[in-house]
């Protein structure tokens, strides 16, 4: 057996899991953890000759993993070590060591929380921080606290990168154990910052090009995501011609097994390989011969958009740690290069880590499990907790889809949340069966949790289901159809129990719009105009075409998939089917509701009742209310208010101003109860019902709002002796030193009193309002009343500024009084005082 960096540490973990029931090991990419640690600890005395259950982010190397490790035993996978993900399994009766994805995990910790006959779970690659991993760690805390006090389930997470000290604090302070790894010097070499909107392919394609003329050995490439692998190998293919040394080879989780394996293993004598990836080979997998990294900088990663309600896909730029371990494939069996397609400035600039899944994903399928769990968030220990708004939409969407009641599981919740499937789908499935559709389902859901098997093929789903019945082909397709086929048989195997309300005509067409709409209620869309691109979704967005497609010419749609790119508004519809509405008539009654509407018509101006059967925002039809009860027609006109704002009320200037004196009030009392009432906007809009409502009773039409007494109604929030006191410590004028009356404007604060400088004479300080506890903002007037000082010091004013000031208004104003000591002469309204 080789030797590997791993193997150094292996006798400490080995003490340390002895000791502790939980541990946290660093290594390095290449330090051989996943190969080396399951078999190291097989037959530790601890173990008592309970299973290893080995959690591995991704199916493809789960897969891999469970080779190699059955390869190091010289055995065939299935015996010693096998392992379950979708579609796949490999196990057998004397099977020690099973290598799963973690959605797996998850479902056999709802079937038995205790997870008997485990005595470790390892959790390979955490770093990667993915949803599943987050949650079946939690479950696996939650549920070895409650049910395994006799003999703990021992825990390991291990990855390439961790924050140790925080993960070791989640373990009770686990101890930490961490392996240097073994590397080989990697030269970088820089690129040139990306410019907007720059398409990454032709700067990969030549840096390839270049590699494979200046270096030796294989070549392993980091693109975002199958599309870029797609036109890279192309272009690549295209400039290379026939050169029978260079092989090459795409890499990600959809291709077949052979495919990926052409990938993996090394490449034959005499020849090198091109591996195009996505961040799949980051960490997960090992890559035989690959001494040259190129790394585009970027990954692709789902991000939840609560307002839309949808997960994109975002392509975004790699954190640090991701490029180091990027950069280190190419130096694990020699001194390698590392082509970063980004500047060194961009590079610092870059974050340390990436985020977890957890904090900007869907947390639907999360918040269905902790419902079958029977907790909360809040009950289970989290590295991350789940967002709380996002985690309250995810209940949002059970509720609609009949899964919770009162925050319960119904028994239609528990039956979604057994099947291994997202809740929209599982919720598409049992409704499907209970119509008689449950073939049609299985196939549609089998559709819609794989890629797009037909991509550049229109956006009709129907053509998808032609191809999986074998009434159509097309190029390029039977590998995916063969995965939808076999995830649609697994499906099958899932249902249970006969139809309920079975339909008349299963056959129709028309069943696929009415099982996409059992998923996707927030996406039955409506043609905005008929024959256009642009839709109207049930949750209020807008979708279109990108271009001319057939479904262009039906006025309904339910969409399956959509999403938009940076820089884009509009989401773009990728793929969907045509819906029949009067299917809101039987077998979707549930989703549409009866409102009714009272609310200005804006264009007429006039008040409009009327009974609306909706669907989300989409109104189906409407008929006129008649017999309006009053009050239902005044809350629609408050509304109406609240919606366009106060500025709809006949307001005056008087009326601004006697409520910014009341509100300075209420700020002075800051800190304390205040008798003075809240009149801001804000308040006056919240309380409408309270103040408005009851005066509207004559109001049919906009313009009827100009006639109100808004200016009474008002007054009346201030009850006595108010009044009187407001006119006493917010007045409305202030008398100065020449006699005059001068008005304060109360529309800044502080307050600001505008007065000529020269009726001011004699007066010492700045004045007060409000017993003292407000100082008015002096300005300063010249004779042609131009401002010539702002002040809330007048003291200081005399003082030091008062002789500059004096020199330029004299100059300006000769025949003005313009006194050498102003405190003790005598102040004018006038050019000079009387004699």
């Amino acid at each position: 057996m080789n030797s590997l960096p791993i193997d150094d540490v292996l006798p400490a973990l080995r003490d340390a899991l002895a000791i502790r029931h939980e541990a946290v090991l660093e290594a390095p990419p290449g330090a051989g953890k996943t190969t080396r640690v399951p078999l190291a600890l097989l037959n530790e005395p601890w173990l008592a000759g309970q299973t290893i259950l080995m959690l591995e982010p991704r199916r493809l190397a789960a897969r891999a993993a469970a080779e190699r490790l059955a390869s190091e035993l010289g055995e065939k996978v299935g015996e010693t070590v096998g392992y379950r993900i979708r579609l796949d399994s490999k196990v057998g009766p004397n099977t020690r060591i099973e290598v799963v994805t973690e959605g797996i995990l998850t479902r056999r910790l709802q079937d038995d929380p205790a997870l008997e006959g485990v005595g470790l779970l390892i959790f390979d690659e955490f770093h990667e921080r993915s949803l599943d991993a987050d949650l079946a760690l939690a479950l696996s805390l939650n549920g070895r606290d409650l049910f395994r006090d006799e003999q703990p389930l021992k825990i390991l997470l291990m990855s390439a990168t961790l924050e140790g000290e925080r993960l070791a604090g989640l373990l009770d302070d686990a101890p930490i154990l961490r392996s240097e790894g073994r590397m080989f010097p990697v030269q970088m070499r820089w690129g040139r910052p990306y410019q907007a909107g720059e398409f990454i392919e032709p700067r990969v394609v030549q840096t390839l090009l270049d590699a494979v003329h200046d270096e030796t050995g294989s070549i392993l490439v980091f693109l975002p995501g199958q599309a870029e692998i797609r036109r890279v190998n192309q272009q690549l293919a295209d400039a290379l011609g026939d050169r029978p040394d260079v092989l090459l080879c795409p890499l990600h989780g959809e291709l077949d097994l052979n495919a990926q394996r052409a990938a993996i293993d090394p490449a034959p004598a005499g020849k090198r390989k091109v591996v195009l990836a996505t961040n799949i080979a980051e960490t997960s997998l090992t890559i035989n011969g690959v001494r040259v990294v190129i790394d585009a900088g970027l990954a692709r990663v789902p991000r939840f958009d609560p307002g839309s309600g949808m997960t994109r896909l975002d392509t975004q730029r790699i954190s640090r740690a991701s490029a180091t371990q990027r950069a280190g494939r190419a130096g694990r069996l020699e001194p390698g290069v590392c082509y970063r397609l980004w500047s060194e400035d961009q590079h610092e600039g870059l974050a340390a880590y990436g985020s977890a899944e957890i904090l900007a994903a869907d947390l639907a399928g999360l918040a269905l499990q902790l419902a079958r769990w029977g907790v909360t968030p809040t009950q289970l220990v989290w590295l991350d907790v789940p967002p709380t708004a996002a985690y309250a939409q995810a209940q949002e969407l059970l509720v609609r889809l009949g899964a919770l009641n009162d925050d319960k599981l119904t028994t239609h919740g528990q039956k979604m949340a057994e099947l291994p499937a997202h809740p929209r789908i599982a919720h598409l499935l049992l409704r499907g069966q209970d119509l008689g559709l449950a073939a049609t389902a299985c196939d549609v859901a089998a559709l819609l949790g794989e890629r797009d098997i037909l991509r550049g093929g229109g956006a009709d789903l129907h053509s998808r289901l032609a191809l999986m019945s074998g009434e159509e082909r097309a190029r390029g397709t039977q590998g995916g159809v063969q995965r939808a086929k076999q995830l649609a048989r697994q499906y099958r195997g899932y249902l249970r129990g006969q139809a309920t309300q079975a339909v008349a005509d299963p056959d129709h067409p028309r069943w696929l719009g009415a099982l996409l709409a059992l998923a996707y209620p927030d996406r039955v869309a409506q043609q905005r105009r008929p024959g256009g691109a642009e839709y109207r979704l049930a949750n209020g967005r807008a979708a279109l075409f990108a271009e001319a497609d057939s479904l262009m010419k039906q006025p309904w749609l339910v969409i399956a998939d959509l999403g938009s790119r940076q820089g884009q508004r509009e989401e773009r519809i990728y793929l969907a089917a045509d819906f029949d509405p009067a299917l809101f008539d039987s077998v979707l009654a549930e989703q549409v509701r009866n409102v009714d509407q009272l609310d200005w018509d804006e264009r007429e101006g006039v008040l409009r009742a009327e009974r609306q059967r909706k669907v989300g925002e989409l109104v189906l039809s409407r008929e006129p209310l008649t017999g309006l009860d009053e009050s239902a027609r005044s809350q629609a006109l408050v509304n109406l208010v609240r919606r366009k704002g106060l500025e709809l009320l006949p307001w005056t200037p008087e009326l601004r101003q006697w409520q910014a004196r009341v509100m300075l009030l209420r700020q002075l009392d800051a800190g304390k109860t205040s008798e003075w009432p809240d009149i801001s906007d804000k308040a006056l809009l919240a309380s409408l019902e309270h103040w408005l409502m009851p005066y509207l009773g004559k109001v049919s039409r906009l313009s009827h709002f100009a006639n109100l007494d808004i200016s009474s109604f008002l007054h009346n929030l201030l009850p006595w002796p108010l009044p009187q006191r407001l006119d006493e410590l917010a007045p409305q004028h202030v008398k100065v030193p020449s006699g005059s009356s001068v008005r304060l404007d109360y529309s800044e604060q502080p307050p600001i009193l505008a007065v000529r400088l020269q009726e001011l004479f004699g007066l010492a300080d700045t004045p007060r309002i409000a017993g003292g506890r407000q100082v008015v903002k002096l300005h300063l007037l010249s004779p042609a009343r131009r401002p010539v000082q702002v002040t809330q010091d007048l003291a200081n004013f005399w003082r030091s500024t008062y002789a500059e000031v004096k020199r330029d208004l004299k100059g300006r104003y000769p025949k003005h009084y313009w006194p050498d000591d102003p405190l003790v002469a005598e102040p004018t309204a006038r050019i000079k005082p009387r004699k």
